[in-house]
C-alpha cells in the first residue's frame, strides 16, 4: 500500500482553476474573479458561504497564480500579535503577500482594526473566509476596501466528480480497485461539504481494507458507508466539521419546540468554545424566521438576549442563552412573514419595478403634483376605523395574497381584522 500521509482532501486539494470544482460564477470561463485573476489586479476580498465549497483552496489558488507569498492565519487562534508579525514581514517583500484569514467572522473589533492600515496601504492583499454574513462580522472600514465574492452548495455534480477523482487517488494508495455501488450515504453523511465527503470516503475505505484483507475489491454500499462512519466518529471530524452539524441540531430543535434538545445542544456548543455571539445571532434569526407574528416577544427577548450577551460574555452569558432558547423552543410557532417575503421577492424578480399606482407617489413639486402624483391618495386615519380602502400594489399583481397569516391564536386574530376590512378582496 502506497498511502499517503496527507489526508485525502489535502492530497486532492487543486492547485489550478481548471481543476477547482464548482463556483463557476466566480471563476468558469469570462467569470468575474477569472477576469481578476488574469489581468493581474486582485483587491482584498472577503469568500462567503457554507463550509467545504472550496474558499481556503480558492485561496491558495490565487496566490499561486498570482506567484505571492501565501500567509494563513485563523481568527480562532491568531491575536493582533500574529497579524503584526505578518505585517513586519509584508514590508520586506517585493510583491504584497496574501494574508489568509478562515474564519474572519471570529476577529474582534481590534483584531480587524489591526489589519486596516495594511491593507488600505496594499502592504498585504487580505482573504478572509467567512461562513456568516461579512455585513454584520466585518467592520465597515474593511469591507469598504474588500469585494465580497459569494460562494455557493456544491451541487451534486460537483459531489460526483469529487468522488470519482477520490476512488482514482485511493485505488492507487491501496493497490485495489473501488467500487462504488451506492453513494448516497456518503453524499447525505457530507451535507454538500467537499472537505467531509472526501472525509467519509477515505475513512470508509480505510475501514474496509481492514476488514477485507487481501486483494479482493471493495465495494461500497449505503451500509457499510453509514457504519464505518458511525463506529469511527471521532476520526472522521478531525477537523470539527461536526461544529455545523451542532448548530442544525440546536436550530432545529427549536423549531421543532423540543426545548431538551434545544439546551443539550446549547450545552455542546458551550463545552465546545463556541462564539456566544454565535449563538444568540443565529436564535434572534430563528425568533423572525420560525417563530414571527405568532409571538413578537420572541424576537424582543432574542435582541435582549444578543444585547445581554454582548455585555457579560462567558460564563454567565450560558444562563441567558440557556433561558432565550427554552424560551424559543416553547413558543408557538409561524413562518408566514418569512414566506411571505420570499414570495414578494420572487414576485419583483420576475415583474421587475412595476409602477407604483398614482395616489401613493410622493409629489414634491408643482410639476407632478399637475401630473396626478398623490391625487386620489385617502389618508386612512381621515376615515372611520382608521382604514379607507384603496389600491396600495401595482396594477399588474392587485389582489396578490402575499402574507398567509398561520394557524395560531395572535394571527388567526390578524387574519379577522384583515377580513374584516378587506372584505373579500384578499380571501382572508
Amino acid at each position: 500500500m502506497n498511502k499517503s500521509t496527507q489526508p485525502l482532501a489535502e492530497v486532492l486539494r487543486p492547485q489550478t482553476l481548471d481543476e477547482y470544482i464548482g463556483q463557476e460564477h466566480l471563476v468558469g470561463d469570462g467569470a468575474i474573479l477569472r477576469r481578476a485573476l488574469e489581468s493581474g489586479r486582485i483587491p482584498s476580498m472577503i469568500f462567503w458561504g457554507p463550509p467545504g465549497v472550496g474558499k481556503t483552496t480558492l485561496a491558495h489558488i490565487i496566490a499561486k497564480k498570482t506567484d505571492r507569498q501565501f500567509f494563513v492565519l485563523s481568527a480562532v487562534s491568531s491575536g493582533v500579535k500574529d497579524v503584526r508579525e505578518v505585517i513586519d514581514r509584508a514590508r520586506i517583500l517585493a510583491k504584497p503577500p496574501i494574508l489568509f484569514i478562515d474564519e474572519i467572522h471570529r476577529f474582534s473589533k481590534s483584531q480587524q482594526d489591526s489589519l486596516l492600515a495594511a491593507v488600505e496601504k496594499g502592504l498585504v492583499t487580505l482573504i478572509g473566509a467567512t461562513t456568516e454574513n461579512p455585513s454584520f462580522e466585518v467592520i465597515a472600514p474593511l469591507l469598504s476596501r474588500s469585494q465580497v465574492y459569494v460562494l455557493k452548495s456544491l451541487e451534486k455534480k460537483h459531489l460526483l466528480k469529487l468522488l470519482d477523482n477520490a476512488v482514482v487517488t485511493l485505488e492507487k494508495d491501496y493497490e485495489r480497485k473501488i467500487q462504488l455501488k451506492e453513494m448516497g450515504a456518503l453524499l447525505q453523511i457530507s451535507g454538500g461539504d467537499a472537505r467531509k465527503l472526501l472525509n467519509a470516503i477515505e475513512l470508509v475505505v480505510d475501514v474496509l481494507a481492514e476488514e477485507i484483507p487481501g486483494k479482493a475489491d471493495l465495494v461500497i454500499n449505503d451500509a457499510d458507508a453509514k457504519r464505518c462512519i458511525q463506529n469511527n466518529l471521532v476520526k472522521y471530524d478531525k477537523k470539527g466539521e461536526m461544529h455545523y452539524d451542532v448548530i442544525s441540531a440546536f436550530i432545529k430543535s427549536m423549531r421543532g419546540s423540543d426545548p431538551n434538545a434545544a439546551v443539550y445542544y446549547l450545552a455542546r456548543m458551550i463545552e465546545a468554545g463556541e462564539d456566544p455571539l454565535f449563538i444568540a445571532r443565529r436564535m434572534l434569526i430563528l425568533a423572525s424566521e420560525d417563530i414571527g407574528n405568532a409571538n413578537p416577544n420572541a424576537l424582543l427577548l432574542a435582541n435582549s438576549c444578543f444585547e445581554a450577551v454582548q455585555k457579560i460574555g462567558f460564563p454567565e452569558s450560558r444562563i441567558i442563552l440557556s433561558q432565550t432558547a427554552v424560551y424559543l423552543a416553547c413558543s408557538v410557532k409561524s413562518n408566514a412573514s418569512y414566506m411571505a417575503i420570499n414570495k414578494a421577492q420572487e414576485i419583483v424578480r420576475k415583474t421587475g419595478d412595476l409602477s407604483v399606482p398614482l395616489p401613493l407617489r410622493n409629489a414634491p413639486t408643482k410639476l407632478m403634483e399637475e401630473l396626478g402624483y398623490g391625487a386620489e391618495y385617502k389618508y386612512a386615519h381621515d376615515f372611520p376605523g382608521n382604514f379607507a380602502e384603496q389600491e396600495f400594489l401595482p396594477a399588474e399583481i392587485s389582489k396578490t395574497v402575499l402574507y398567509d397569516p398561520g394557524k395560531n391564536p395572535r394571527e388567526e386574530e390578524m387574519r379577522r381584522n384583515l377580513r374584516n376590512l378587506w372584505k373579500e378582496r384578499y380571501g382572508y
